[in-house]
C-alpha cells in the first residue's frame, strides 16, 4: 500500500502549483481543515492527509514502535512527500502536528519552503522556567482517564479543547472526530503527544516559520506560542482573537487571512 493509500491523501487545486499541505492535530482528521484549505486551492496544490488511524487512513498501518513517538509521524509526512514528489512545500500543521512538521522539516529541510505552527507545543508538562500549562498530576491524569474510559474522557476534553462554550456543536464535532478514533491507537497518539518534549528540535529548523497563538489557548497558552517563536530561528509570531485550541474550526476566516498575510510577505 502507498503512503498515498495508507493515509487517505486527497489533493486539490492546480497540479504545477506550490504543494501546501494540511496536517491535523490529535483525534482529528483532515476534514478538520475544510473552512481553510479552499481559500488556497487557487494557487496552491492543496494537500491534505489523515495520520493513521484516524479518518480514512489506514489502521492497520499503525505500528506501536514507530508511532510511539512523534518522529514516527514526521517520518509518514516525509513519506508523502516523496511519494508525491513535493518541494518548496508550505506546511500547515495544527496542534501535536505542528511540532511533526518541525520534526519533518529538521529532518529534511530541502522539502519545506515555510512552516505554519497553529497552537503549537513543544512541551505540555511545566518544566523549571517553562511554562507547559501541565503539571505531571495533570497529564498523568489526562492519560489515565483516556485509557479507563474512552469515550467519558472524550466527551469531557471535547469542550475543554474546543473552548467557544457558546457554540457547543463545536465541542460536539470534536467529541464525534475522537469517537470515531479505536482507543487504543488515540492512547498511543496521546502518550507520543503529551510526553513529548521537542523544545531542543525549535533551534535546527531553518525553516522560515508562522507561528499562530489563540488567545484563552487552555491546551497551548500563549507563553508556548512566545517560547516556540522565541526558539525558531527564523518565526513570526500572531496572536488571534479567535479563542480556544482550534482556531480552524471556530474562527477560520482569521486563521486564512493571517496565513495569507503571512505568504504575502
Amino acid at each position: 500500500m502507498s503512503p498515498s493509500e495508507r493515509h487517505n491523501v486527497t489533493v486539490h487545486g492546480p497540479a504545477d502549483g506550490q504543494p501546501m499541505m494540511f496536517a491535523h492535530g490529535f483525534g482529528c482528521d483532515q476534514a478538520m481543515w475544510r473552512f481553510v484549505w479552499p481559500a488556497f486551492s487557487d494557487e496552491y496544490r492543496v494537500v491534505l492527509f489523515d495520520h493513521v488511524g484516524y479518518g480514512g487512513s489506514d489502521a492497520a498501518a499503525f505500528d506501536r514502535h514507530r508511532h510511539a513517538t512523534l518522529d514516527g509521524y514526521a517520518a509518514d509526512v516525509l513519506a508523502i512527500c516523496d511519494e508525491l514528489a513535493l518541494d518548496d512545500v508550505v506546511f500547515v500543521g495544527h496542534s501535536v502536528s505542528a511540532m511533526i512538521g518541525v520534526l519533518a522539516a529538521a529532518a529534511r529541510p530541502e522539502r519545506f519552503a515555510r512552516l505554519v505552527l497553529v497552537g503549537p507545543s513543544p512541551r505540555y508538562l511545566d518544566d523549571e522556567g517553562y511554562v507547559g500549562g501541565f503539571s505531571e498530576e495533570d497529564i498523568a491524569d489526562l492519560l489515565e482517564s483516556l485509557e479507563s474510559n474512552y469515550l467519558g474522557w472524550s466527551s469531557t476534553m471535547a469542550p475543554v479543547i474546543m473552548g467557544n462554550p457558546e457554540r457547543p456543536e463545536l465541542a460536539r464535532e470534536l467529541t464525534n472526530s475522537f469517537c470515531r478514533t479505536d482507543p487504543e491507537i488515540a492512547a498511543a497518539f496521546a502518550r507520543a503527544t503529551f510526553l513529548a518534549d521537542n523544545r531542543q528540535d525549535l533551534e535546527r529548523v531553518r525553516t522560515p516559520a508562522l507561528v499562530l497563538q489563540a488567545s484563552d489557548d487552555a491546551i497551548a497558552p500563549r507563553p508556548v506560542g512566545e517560547f516556540v517563536h522565541d526558539r525558531l530561528p527564523d518565526s513570526r509570531l500572531v496572536l488571534l482573537s479567535a479563542t480556544g485550541h482550534c482556531p480552524n474550526l471556530s474562527a477560520p476566516e482569521e486563521t486564512v487571512a493571517a496565513i495569507k498575510t503571512y505568504l504575502a510577505r
